[in-house]
């Protein structure tokens, strides 16, 4: 042992403890070279070693066999250049990877990944821990200075080490660094160092390497050379002074996707006031990035401004005409009326910056052999990045992946390097791929260590698994789900008792059985946090093995499943409920329209349609009583797809339709989620993994209560409101008042007028999240009018189910429980990344339905169809197209005609283009065509045709 330290800390709970310190250093720490007899072996593993003879690119500045050691900061920079297939052999030294971990989890997690890649041959040592390359930090040196030298003591120790193997051709260590003083010191002792850049210029057959390199330089030296056009970013440490004093804020930066110049900071805190501000202006955005932590300065109350409705793109023509730039910033400027104006700041620092890797194409620099030249991100939130490279004639047309690297004050635009080429633009393998990296859906495949975790084939049901089970195998089970489902995560089952009540059942399937608590599968599972339903696959949550065939309750099989069973009165009234670990074998897999087809039939009576028509009545009193609670029935247009069977192009485009048998299914699931919300709360009231659905604030029901009004002071549009709805008001004071006054919205002149209150109702809404009952205490779902709710029925296909069912076990004597199950701070991260894994995978599944919407009218040509209007903007009103469930904008802009008038009679907004005034909800007919005159975003383009303007 070579030191001990001992010190106090007091834990989250309060208490102070004792905490000591203790340093051990070895000689048996192998150095992990292939051909060493001096060291002890390697432990066995993956990408545990280095080569014997070093293979990968040759260098000219160092043509013999050799590794690679970086320092940190290059491997925190760098790390694109790292994961490139021509660099291998590479020593991560634990000092290195210690500060990485530190400063970055996104790129000490991919270090992680190549130390465990066998292709890759990169080496982990514990150099802090052997006796001949640790050091002790001396007095008044810094830590940043002593872990420098620890970095130079290892490679010396390497290559003198390396230098006592017997062998022909010697092995030697290059030390890489970017850091000029480090580099010097390193010289001065006799190693051998380069810069990052130096020595992937040296790599002669992979020049193309060098467009990989991140563009690190000293902001300071840029600013000299080009006109200063953003002011400077106050440093760390006054802004946390700052903020503590309330002098800046601090919030997320959200950029707004329909206009370049303006964003929003949404304020951290539990103050309500100020939670959202205005940022607009490219100096007052001062090189925020969309996601990025911020500091903002509010302005003084007569410089705040209303929210633009106005509609802009960063054209990017000529990215340094900022005049250009502020002649586009007076267009923001919409004259308002005070009561609009919303607090209003500017960005006076960044405090962490949630830069990724972006997705998108190259444009392509009008210089003749120019190196320099912009990308554009295919998400329109980000601003475009300037990178150098010499594939620009290869990568046009392409979809590319691009980093970040810095944004100087005297640059319009952030500095980058080129990542990865993805392949053709408007390939439809490239666009999903590049759909799924934008909304960070993890789709590798899994892993080995993950696979190994799954059951042994051929698998069956063993005594052990029948220990804490019920045998349901006799009762007529089965299953409705849409068609093609292989993922069958419920059934159900209903039947008469001798007493004259009604037993029904939901069995869910048992994944928690496969899936153990802390294991590989586990922690995958738990990442992923969904499956991704996109229009032509899914991205699984957990292997197919599972999804597919073992956890699936498919029909004429046994399967494990967690049973949620009520005995019911004819009323629907639950007189006991149990819930039980159970087998099952199910009798039938149904799609929707064959279930409903046993229950209409008139001559069908055998044991699975009588189950069925008991599920549907009991079904329909639960939905009642739900929605005279106060439950909301909201509407959303979903789109299905009719594939090619060949190209597996979308053919046709048509709404979704729901059948009772929808409804009858949605009913139980419902019932079992908040039936097994409240056991498990009942159980255990501090870790609990509840979901809820907070209700709305008042300002956001503006655009429906707007849209009601509008309906009444336009009597001569529609005369039928003078009789009906002259006085049509949407109340919001409850979930209760709402759902009745949107019951009353009903016209036999205008049927799609109730439908489209519904989708705007929609649009209000808080997003339903998952939370630990112990960090919360509103645990109220505003949409299903229930006073606690979870999700129990899926799964195959929610982590936050398998949670669920794994306190469900405990709770019920089935399974044992585990520290960080009843862990509510473990709980509450978990919660807050499956909530973030499920708004992605809603934006993912959003974006494939638009990218085969696009395929759809593609071949269509123009197409004329009905269409209502949703909102409208300062130049452009957005429409609903109700035959496909389409949405899009229509643009009024056209060069020689008059510009649009925005009004505001009583709060309602409408748009006046030439002598046609359009208002929300009028229906309208619009021509439907794709452009693709922008190859990267490809739209649909939509045309007023009548009213004509």
């Amino acid at each position: 042992m070579l030191t001990s330290r001992k010190f106090l800390k007091r834990t989250r709970a309060g208490a102070v403890v004792k905490v000591v310190r203790e340093h051990y250093l070895r000689e048996d720490i192998p150095c992990g070279a292939a051909a060493c007899r001096l060291c002890p072996p390697r432990p066995a593993g993956p990408g545990l070693g280095l080569e014997a003879q070093p293979s990968g690119a040759a260098s000219g500045l160092c043509p013999g066999p050799h590794y690679l050691l970086p320092d940190t900061n290059l491997l925190l920079h760098q790390i694109d250049i790292l994961e490139d297939p021509v660099i291998k052999n590479v020593i991560v030294l634990q000092t290195v990877l210690q500060e990485v971990r530190n400063r970055s989890a996104p790129v000490y997690k991919r270090i992680r990944d190549l130390i465990q890649n066998p292709e890759k041959h990169f080496y982990s040592f514990t150099n802090e821990h052997h006796r001949e390359t640790y050091v002790e930090q001396e007095r008044g040196e810094s830590s940043n200075d002593r872990n420098d030298r620890a970095i130079r003591v290892a490679v010396k120790w390497y290559n003198e080490h390396l230098k006592k193997i017997e062998d022909e051709e010697k092995i030697q260590v290059i030390f890489l660094t970017n850091d000029k003083t480090n580099k010097e010191k390193a010289l001065e002792e006799g190693i051998t160092a380069y810069t990052c850049e130096e020595y992937v210029k040296s790599l002669i057959a992979n020049p193309d390497l060098v467009d990989r390199l991140a563009c690190v330089s000293d902001e300071g030296k840029e600013i000299e050379s080009g006109k200063i056009i953003f002011p400077e970013h106050i440093p760390l440490s006054k802004l946390q002074q700052g903020i503590k004093s309330g002098i800046y804020l601090q919030g997320t930066y959200r950029a707004s996707r329909d206009n370049y110049l303006e964003a929003t900071v949404w304020v951290h805190g539990d103050a309500e006031e100020n939670k959202e501000i205005i940022i607009q202006g490219l100096k007052n955005l001062n090189r925020a990035v969309h996601e990025d932590i911020v500091a903002v300065e509010l302005l003084a109350t007569d410089e705040w401004v209303a929210p633009s409705s106005v509609v802009l793109q960063d054209d990017g023509q000529n990215e340094d005409d900022i005049e250009n730039e502020e002649e586009k910033e007076k267009i923001l400027k919409t004259s308002v009326s005070k009561d609009m104006m919303r607090p209003t700041g500017k960005v006076v620092g960044i405090i962490k910056r949630n830069w990724r890797p972006f997705c998108g194409m190259l444009s392509k620099s009008q210089i003749k052999e120019a190196r320099r030249h912009l990308f554009t991100p295919a998400d329109r939130r980000i601003p475009r990045i300037r990178i150098e490279t010499r594939q620009a004639a290869t990568l046009e047309g392409q979809r590319i992946i691009v980093a970040i690297d810095g944004w100087p004050r005297n640059s319009r635009y952030p500095n980058g390097h080129f990542v990865k080429n993805l392949g053709s633009a408007g390939d439809k393998e490239t666009e999903t791929e590049v759909l799924l990296l934008e909304h960070d859906v993890p789709h590798q495949p899994f892993s080995q260590s993950v696979l190994s975790c799954l059951p042994t084939m051929p698998w069956s049901i063993t005594e052990q698994d029948m220990k804490y089970r019920e045998d349901l195998r006799h009762l007529h089970v089965c299953s409705v789900d849409p068609p093609g489902c292989t993922d069958i995560d419920d059934a159900l089952h209903c039947r008469e008792l001798e007493n004259g009540s009604v037993e029904v059942g939901v069995h869910i399937a048992d994944v928690s059985h496969f899936i153990r608590p802390g294991n590989a599968l586990d922690e995958e599972s738990a990442k992923r946090g969904t499956t991704v339903y996109l229009c032509e696959k899914r991205i699984d949550m957990v292997p197919e093995l599972l999804s597919s065939n073992l956890c699936s309750l498919r029909s004429n099989v046994d399967r494990l499943a967690f049973s949620c069973i009520w005995e019911m009165n004819d009323k629907a009234e639950i007189l006991k409920t149990r819930f039980t670990k159970s087998v099952i074998n199910s009798k039938a897999s149904l799609t929707y329209a064959e279930a409903q087809m046993r229950i209409d039939s008139a001559t069908m009576n055998d044991d699975i349609t009588i189950s069925l028509r008991g599920l549907n009545k009991l079904a329909k009193i639960l939905k009642k009583k739900r929605i005279d609670n106060g439950a909301l029935t909201l509407s959303s247009p979903e789109v299905r797809f009719h594939m090619d069977s060949e190209t597996h192009d979308p053919i046709d485009l048509q709404t979704k339709e729901l059948k009772e048998t929808n409804s009858m299914v949605e009913e139980f699931m419902l019932l079992a989620n908040v039936s097994v919300a409240q056991k498990i709360y009942d159980e255990f009231p501090e870790f609990a993994l509840l979901r809820k659905h907070p209700a709305p604030p008042p300002s956001n029901y503006d655009i429906l209560v707007k849209a009601a009004k509008s309906q009444a002071i336009i009597p001569d549009l529609f005369l039928f409101f003078l009789s009906s709805f002259q006085n049509l008001e949407i109340k919001t004071d409850s979930a209760k008042a709402l759902a009745e006054s949107l019951d009353k919205a009903e016209s036999p002149t205008f049927p799609y007028l109730n439908t489209l209150l519904r989708i705007l109702t929609t649009r209000c809404m808080m997003q339903a999240v998952y939370f630990c009952s112990g960090m919360d205490n509103d645990f109220h779902h505003y949409g299903l009018a229930s006073p606690i709710y979870t999700h129990f029925t899926s799964p195959i296909r929610r982590y936050a189910d398998i949670i669920v069912h794994r306190l469900l076990a405990v709770a019920v004597g089935a399974d044992s429980t585990y520290a960080e199950l009843l862990d509510k701070h473990k709980l509450a991260d978990t919660c807050k990344n499956l909530n973030y894994r499920h708004k992605m995978a809603q934006y993912a599944q959003r974006a494939s339905v638009a990218f085969h919407t696009q395929l759809f009218f593609k071949s269509k040509g123009v197409v004329n169809e009905d269409a209502y209007v949703l909102f409208v903007r300062k130049n452009a009103v957005v429409v609903l197209i109700p035959k496909y469930g389409l949405e899009g904008t229509v643009f009024f802009e056209e060069k020689g005609k008059p510009t649009p008038r925005l009004d505001y009679n009583n709060e309602v907004p409408s748009l006046t283009v030439e002598d046609t005034t359009l208002c929300v909800f009028d229906k309208v007919k619009v021509n439907i065509m794709l452009d693709a005159s922008n190859i990267q975003h490809q739209k649909i383009r939509m045309v007023l045709v009548e009213p004509k303007v």
